[in-house]
């Protein structure tokens, strides 16, 4: 159980969608300070003076030890940053796989190693990783890599707690952002995904299932995987 009131926050790709309204909704909660982490710090928009715009790229590590440097105060981190770039694992674009992996995987994984000696030192706090429904059911390239943040996720977890660092994943189907602009059928608004991975944070949750497709992926997990994919069973 994490107490947002008075904590001090970073959030990853904070310049847009979701990361955006973790900001604002950071701001909401009273926390005294939020670091917007940006690769282009300078597209945040800044509303209140507890945001600081911070140079941040998840696929460098030089810039994620400045950002940690810099951000040395922060009990609260946010893995948001993430892209897709929607390549078959089987026959598509390796480079691309490879870039995806990057950010989505290496990037929060990285990013969870720089800040976590200072959230620990700053007497314990949480890290938010978005993870998303397609970490159970698999659909090329970006699936992968949040199966593979999931596990990392579940890793951290267990190594952390005996520090004080609360790890939440935030499941959810499709987010109503620029990401999933081209995807059909109902996507949630990023408010309540925002609102319920924060609430799960408060509440000392380990995850935030978010929405109806999310719970009903993960309610047929330890079921036969042709009940995941009914394709196999014809």
């Amino acid at each position: 159980m994490t107490d947002l009131t008075g904590r001090v926050a970073i959030v990853t790709g904070a310049n847009r969608g979701l990361g955006a309204v973790f900001v604002s909704e950071l701001l909401e909660r009273g926390v005294s300070k939020v670091y917007a982490a940006a690769r282009r710090p300078e597209s945040v928009a800044v509303a209140d003076e507890r945001v600081v715009p911070l140079q941040l790229d998840v696929t460098d590590p030089e810039s994620i030890r400045r950002a940690a440097q810099i951000a040395s105060d922060a009990t609260v981190l946010v893995n948001n940053a993430g892209i897709a770039v929607n390549q078959s694992l089987v026959s598509g674009d390796l480079d691309e796989i490879r870039r995806e992996f990057d950010t989505n995987f290496w990037g929060p994984v990285l990013v969870t190693r720089a800040f976590a000696p200072a959230i620990a030192a700053n007497g314990g706090g949480a890290i938010v990783s978005m993870h998303s429904a397609l970490s159970w059911l698999a659909v090329g390239s970006y699936s992968a890599t949040k199966a593979a943040l999931w596990s990392a996720s579940n890793s951290a977890r267990v190594e952390l707690a005996p520090q004080g660092i609360q790890v939440v994943g935030v499941h959810v189907g499709w987010v109503d952002t620029e990401m999933a602009a081209n995807a059909d059928g109902a996507k949630e608004s990023p408010e309540r995904v925002v609102r319920e991975a924060l609430d799960a944070v408060a509440a000392g949750d380990a995850e935030a299932i978010v929405g109806e497709s999310a719970r009903r992926v993960k309610a047929v997990l330890h079921e036969d995987v042709r009940v995941l994919y009914p394709q196999l069973a014809r």
